[in-house]
């Protein structure tokens, strides 16, 4: 036993060496606030592509869908759908927009800035709206993560909660604090390739155990038939179950730790390579994901109950390798966790730094201080969502599903309809922001119908946008061109391109 946890414990001391070193690396290339918050616009297509996929599927991947699945069955898929259908339409219709949008908008950094921006926000009445949610949300979303560290290292060390959850937190937060943007994309990259092949490899040594795909189907088929059932529920409840789940996909708009990655890139003419990178890793991920749930229903020998089924993964990791490899496939729920919770961290500091202290405590900070101040809110949030974590029969997939559900709502039709529409006003914009994320909090206190908050919220953040504008004067002359420009934006760089040759 102490043999096995020596083992799996260097696994883990190799891969947390690498990530807090990448995090010492980059802390010496900060310089201006733009490099700790954008990496300075100077991100490529795999970097890109892979620390957007890792940052959005975090432990839930690895714990919450797997878990879900072993519950459920195969109608855990409709989330899998939902969600890659989500990426496509964020990758193909936001992606490149928002990329240049933000550079002709004065060059926001954050997409606080960037709706200030776009709208010619002079009072930063959206700012300071933005920053609110983004702290609310995120606080609920970072927190799922600890949650998820928490878990890991008390099933892998038997480590009491409490300080398996400070641990996993600790982590987080030094690369984070130490280097910035940079360091997260670059741990996100590899933490990706991490994620990838740890999730693919033990559902399929899983079946290889049991005697192949087809035994394995078949144990299940007679074991729990209803596992196998897409529509295990024909019922009104059922059909708002699969709506629900489907759902996840348009949260895809309005969530800040992706679509920074998207502002990131140096070259938005790679996007299109970038999307294809992501597509491939998140259809092959989700699938393999739902199937750990199911294959551990006939590898595991004791059942998991409660929140425990959210450990299938983890246990089946412990069963089906040596104690070394399995050190290194769960290290890679810990990439997991670490590149959502840190993306939210950097996020949530951004958003505090230039858009709270910066615009409205101290305008002429310099770039060192705002860097500080960035480091010292992750400290803060940490700490907090910490203490929404200290619950170890929390379940992630719910946790995260109000977060993202926010996100999805309050911010999603902003930033869908800015991108697309040139009659939407400021007010518009306002209504949107606080119409979908005030839904989202108010619905889940009351869970009518038993449908997902993002449905409701997203809605009613259209309509709100909508008429609000609709009722509003104009948008001035000045944003009007702007917006011609970054809609054409990509146009002239085809153009300029082709001159050259």
């Amino acid at each position: 036993m102490l043999e096995s946890n020596v083992s799996v414990i260097t696994a883990f001391a190799i891969y947390l060496l690498a990530m807090l070193l990448i995090g010492v690396y980059y802390s010496r290339s900060q310089r201006h606030l733009s490099d700790y918050i954008l990496g300075g616009r100077s991100l490529g297509p795999w970097i890109t592509s892979m620390s957007a996929e890792a940052s959005d599927m975090s432990g839930w991947m690895l714990m919450g869908v797997p878990g879900l699945a072993y519950s459920t069955g195969v109608s855990a898929s409709w989330i899998a759908i939902g969600i890659a259908i989500g990426t496509y339409l964020n990758w193909h219709y936001i992606s490149q927009r928002l990329r240049n949008y933000t550079e002709i908008a004065n060059n926001s950094l954050t997409m606080p800035d960037y709706l200030k921006n776009r709208f010619h926000d002079d009072q930063n009445l959206i700012r300071i709206i933005s920053a609110v949610f983004i702290l609310i949300f995120f606080l609920i979303y970072t927190s799922s993560g600890f949650v998820s560290g928490g878990k890991l290292f008390e099933t892998v060390f038997g480590m009491d909660y409490f300080s398996a959850l400070l641990l996993s937190a600790g982590v987080v937060v030094v690369y984070t604090f130490l280097g910035g943007f940079m360091a997260v994309c670059w741990t996100d990259f590899i933490q990706g390739c991490m994620m990838f092949l740890a999730i693919v490899l033990v559902p399929l040594v899983g079946m290889i155990v049991v005697g192949g795909p087809v035994e394995t189907m078949t144990r299940i088929a007679a074991d729990a038939p209803q596992l196998l059932d897409m529509v295990p529920d024909s019922s009104t409840a059922g059909i708002i179950g699969i709506i629900s789940s489907l759902a996840w996909g348009v949260g895809y708009f309005g969530q800040p730790h992706i679509l920074v990655r998207f502002m990131a890139i140096g070259n938005p003419d790679e996007l299109k390579k970038s999307k294809h990178i992501a597509m491939t890793w998140v259809v092959i991920s989700l699938a393999a994901a739902v199937l750990v749930g199911l294959v551990g229903k006939v590898v595991l020998i004791d059942p998991l109950t409660g929140a425990d089924t959210e450990k299938v993964f983890l246990v089946m990791s412990q069963m089906l390798f040596s104690p070394f490899v399995t050190g290194l496939i769960l290290s890679a729920v810990l990439a997991a966790i670490m590149s959502t919770a840190s993306s939210q961290l950097l996020v949530t500091a951004s958003a505090i730094s230039k858009d709270f202290y910066h615009t409205f405590i101290r305008k002429n900070a310099s770039d060192k201080e705002l860097i500080l101040v960035s480091r010292i809110t992750v400290l803060v949030v940490s700490a907090l969502a910490i203490i929404l974590a200290l619950n170890p029969n929390s379940y992630i997939l719910t946790m995260v599903a109000y977060a993202w559900a926010g996100f999805g709502a309050a911010f999603g039709p902003t930033i869908l309809l800015s991108l697309y529409w040139r009659r939407m006003t400021k007010n518009g914009a306002l209504a949107g922001i606080i119409v979908g994320g005030l839904t989202v909090l108010i619905w889940k206190q009351f869970g009518w119908l038993g449908l997902y908050e993002i449905v409701p919220g997203f809605i009613f953040s259209l309509i709100a946008i909508y008429v609000v504008s609709k009722m509003d004067k104009e948008p001035s002359p000045e944003m009007l061109k702007e917006f011609d420009e970054a809609i054409h934006f990509k146009q002239k760089i085809t153009i300029l391109k082709g001159d050259e040759r």
